[in-house]
């Protein structure tokens, strides 16, 4: 059976994303072809491929923003395909978003930012405050609330970003190239915080990347709460096999690989092969402000 085929337990049977046969083409240019894939509940699946192969388009259509050509895609068990946007509004409250740019209002300090989506929503200002301080710890920048986003960092924005994406404490949270452009170490801490919200939270995500590096770190370690309530980050060595993180690779608009990272490895696909010996040998710039 494939690891697809049902969640990790049988405590909760509905996948919280679901794509069943998904395609869109733009013109004469097939973006998706026949997609299928589940998410469960606190399941990360990294979504991995070329440029333009299609990963960005996955999650506009499960936002609602992108309608397929054919298909259906369902969250929490509910079909969004032929949804309109006022019907729309409190699916996408389950969700959250992280752009590769953060996309911070500018003229808004760290808090403001962080607080926009509550503030919209009308929230009480004291629970906006408890929220907003919460979420500003549990991403390591309680300090840093009355910043504007021009004083950040690229990390801190990233993180700024991340808090503002689970303000609201969504189920399932889309990641789009999250650590692009970061310097190896501040890469570390975004992935770090992919699995607070994966081991702690109990979210789901998905998490598009090119980054080889981000597929070993997100599949290779897991969070634990030791006696004094504190979060540890432990390496998953021969002790265990993580069942709640999945690799998927797009190309041609066709999934052409879905399973362990174990799995990729060992994949001798063609395109995988030199997908992962080109991530190894070639490195984007990064942005040499973002340590943080």
């Amino acid at each position: 059976m494939n690891i697809n085929d049902r969640p990790p337990n049988d405590e909760q049977p509905v996948a919280r994303v679901e794509f069943r046969n998904v395609s869109l083409a733009y013109d004469d240019l097939v973006v998706l072809d026949n997609v299928s894939f589940k998410i469960w509940p606190a399941e990360l699946t990294l979504l991995l491929g070329e440029s333009g192969g299609g990963k960005s388009t996955v999650i506009r259509l499960a936002l609602g923003l992108d309608k397929p050509d054919s298909g259906t895609i369902l969250i929490e068990g509910e079909d969004i395909t032929k949804l309109g946007e006022d019907e729309l509004d409190p699916i996408r409250e389950k969700m959250g978003v992280v752009f590769q740019d953060g996309a911070l209002f500018d003229s808004l300090s760290v808090f403001d930012n962080v607080a926009y989506r509550l503030e919209e929503n009308g929230q009480d200002q004291a629970i906006i405050e408890r929220k907003v301080e919460d979420i500003l710890k549990f991403v390591g920048l309680e300090d840093s609330a009355d910043k504007l986003p021009a004083e950040l960092s690229g990390g801190m924005k990233r993180r700024v970003a991340i808090a503002r994406a689970v303000i609201d404490e969504p189920e399932i949270v889309f990641f789009d190239e999250p650590t692009t452009g970061l310097d190896p170490p501040t890469a570390g801490t975004i992935c770090e915080l992919g699995l607070k919200l994966r081991d702690v939270l109990g979210v789901s995500s998905i998490w598009v990347t090119h980054r080889i590096e981000d597929v070993r770190f997100l599949t290779s370690k897991y969070l634990s709460i030791d006696s004094n309530n504190q979060i540890e980050i432990e390496d998953e060595g021969n002790r265990l096999r993580l069942v709640n993180t999945r690799v998927a690779v797009l190309h041609h608009g066709r999934i052409i690989f879905e399973g362990t990272d174990e799995q990729l490895w060992q994949s001798q696909d063609p395109f995988i092969r030199n997908f992962l010996e080109y991530d190894s040998i070639n490195h984007e710039p990064v942005d040499d402000t973002s340590s943080s």
